[in-house]
């Protein structure tokens, strides 16, 4: 038995997984993640002041909540159709399924909407995977 198997806290992340140590397929840095969630939501709440005004920033009213459902959409639609969303094509990375299959909108859908929670997008564990992660059998990679 190998030193690795024997002491699972000397793997490095994505190993477990079956992935890549570094180039296409391997695990997204945190560096590029946070990236593309910036640029995705820099993206969304442009938007939303362009459609509906300043009071998405400013207001108290409905229009507060445009931001996170465009992000919802653009990050559901998008990642459902390419693997993923806006910022993280512009980042070249993705989101996989870890059984090979398209990711699709059954997997894109609830992972968009625990993405806009939060929460299970930030307990992660050592393969960088979040709870919506984990409940949905993805890994966000990289494409190049």
């Amino acid at each position: 038995m190998s030193n690795a198997l024997a002491d699972p806290g000397h793997r490095r992340p994505g190993e477990r997984l079956g992935l890549p140590a570094s180039g296409r397929g391997s695990l997204a840095s945190w560096r590029s993640r946070i990236a593309a969630i910036l640029l995705d939501w820099a993206v969304c709440m442009g938007l939303s002041v362009l459609f509906f005004g300043t009071e998405v920033v400013q207001g108290d009213g409905w229009q507060t909540f445009m931001p996170l459902t465009l992000f919802f959409v653009e990050s559901a639609v998008l990642s459902a159709l390419t693997g993923g969303s806006l910022g993280q094509l512009v980042c070249r990375i993705g989101i996989i399924r870890l059984d090979g299959h398209q990711l699709g909108f059954l997997r894109a859908v609830p992972r968009a909407a625990m993405v806009c929670l939060a929460l299970p997008a930030l307990v992660v564990d050592g393969d960088r995977r979040g709870l919506n992660d984990l409940l949905l059998g993805t890994v966000v990679v990289n494409r190049r």
